[in-house]
């Protein structure tokens, strides 16, 4: 016998297409994903003149809950946004969170400093000095510049326990040096590290710096999940570290500006709680949405 949580997934899977399909033909769902990221609840506006696409928008978000079936509960998140990330795009993602009845642990603001090519040789000689003063499970001392760093990072915001840990002495240590370079913004609450890490990307960035921190990153978490926008799904930043072969460990989502990318990312992070890597949304090469 068919359950209902099996309809509910199939029906969701059809309106996702439905939402992904005007999408890709040009039409301007976009703005109806922006009205719906004012409020957490992610209940979409429809448009006038839009009614197709308002519709995929908002049968997504009331059917998420159902669909998430409270799977990240006892989990949290850690989400890392990049400079020049949609705060709105934010809000809705963090609203999706919890209707998955999973926690925010923290929101980490990466500056513009760590991802500027002009600024490598601060990043490098930062890492470099953490080094000296840490354990040395904290980074491998022989990694990329950024791939350590992401992985000094993950130290510092993740855990590869999925019911979380303590902040603990050392990864207080790495937030407060990343805050004294002006490269990590933390949370002053000092929460503990999480599972599972959110990465919001912004405006555009140089490729192999993007690449080495997520892959480090990666290195100590759970599950780490990628969320962009349909743009960069189509030919940005995420087209490009889809490419790249550090994409086989992390959850990648596009189309993040609409409700439905925010249903799909949510889904993504129950998803990594036990696989890694899935190529998601509007240009995902694995589908999609993680339904199954």
């Amino acid at each position: 016998m068919i359950s209902f949580r099996q309809h509910v997934v199939t029906l969701v899977a059809v309106f996702l297409a439905l939402a992904i399909g005007v999408v890709l033909g040009g039409g301007p769902l976009s703005e109806v994903g922006r009205d719906a990221l004012t409020s957490t609840s992610a209940k979409p506006k429809a448009r006038q003149g839009d009614p197709a696409s308002a519709f995929g928008d908002a049968f997504a978000t009331a059917a998420a809950p159902r669909l998430y079936d409270e799977q990240l509960a006892g989990r949290s998140v850690a989400l890392v946004s990049l400079p020049g990330a949609d705060e709105r795009v934010i809000q809705g993602l963090v609203g999706q969170i919890e209707h998955a009845a999973g926690t925010l642990e923290g929101k980490y603001l990466l500056q513009p400093g760590l991802v500027d090519p002009g600024e490598k040789s601060l990043v490098d000689t930062l890492g470099s000095q953490l080094m000296t003063q840490l354990d040395s499970g904290a980074a491998n001392e022989d990694s990329p510049t950024y791939e350590r760093m992401g992985q000094l990072l993950g130290t510092a915001i993740a855990t590869e326990e999925k019911s979380g840990a303590g902040a603990g002495q050392e990864p207080m240590s790495i937030r407060q040096s990343l805050a004294g370079a002006e490269l990590v913004v933390s949370p002053g609450s000092n929460p503990g590290r999480a599972p599972l890490v959110l990465v919001v990307l912004g405006d555009e960035g140089d490729d192999d710096i993007l690449g080495g921190l997520l892959s480090g990153l990666a290195s100590r978490a759970v599950g780490v999940v990628v969320a962009g926008d349909t743009r960069s799904g189509a030919n940005g930043d995420l087209a490009a570290l889809r490419a790249r072969p550090e994409a086989g460990r992390l959850t990648t989502v596009d189309g993040v500006e609409l409700a439905v990318g925010q249903v799909t990312t949510a889904l993504a992070l129950v998803r990594s709680l036990s696989e890694k890597g899935g190529s998601f949304g509007a240009s995902g090469s694995d589908g999609a949405a993680p339904l199954r």
